[in-house]
């Protein structure tokens, strides 16, 4: 198979200038607002964008470091499978975070919820639809019993490189 580039749309910009620190899901960063600079060639795909209350963020890890298949996750002191956590440091270091849109200005995307890191390179941007999007949900492995921990939880830098 070949090998799969992207290149981003745009720069998401933040009051989190590291990781350590940062909250590691946007339920976690209420109100912490930030902003999406989209370049130039791709301001025309946000015709209509604005008529959403919230919007998927698909960005790329580019201070995470390489990882091994199992990771012990910021919220267990166990070992888990890379595909059962969401750490940044992962095969292919692609980050998802459903933010609040606050408004668009011109190439500029006004963002809330924000637990991304400042100068991350935004790779696409969907809209949140609650009818697409929301399931009833019935397992939550590992987590079952840690993600009352969410709301205590920073970014500690172990998947920095």
């Amino acid at each position: 198979m070949d090998n799969i580039c992207y290149k981003p749309i745009g720069i998401i910009h933040s009051e989190f200038k590291e990781p350590k620190g940062t909250p590691i899901q946007p339920t976690a960063s209420k109100n912490n607002s930030g902003t999406v600079e989209i370049f130039p060639e791709f301001i025309e795909g946000l015709q209509d964008l604005e008529h959403f209350s919230h919007i998927f963020l698909i960005y790329h890890f580019h201070l995470a470091k390489k990882t091994s298949l199992k990771v012990k996750p910021f919220m267990d002191a166990h070992e888990h499978g890379i595909f059962s956590i969401r750490a940044p440091s992962r095969p292919n270091s692609i980050g998802i975070s459903i933010v609040r849109l606050s408004k668009i200005e011109n190439n500029t995307v006004y963002i809330k919820d924000v637990d991304i890191i400042d100068g991350t390179p935004l790779l696409d941007i969907k809209p949140y639809v609650a009818e697409f999007d929301i399931r009833k949900v019935t397992k939550n492995g590992w987590l079952k019993h840690n993600v009352y921990k969410l709301g205590n939880t920073k970014d500690d830098e172990r998947f920095v490189k």
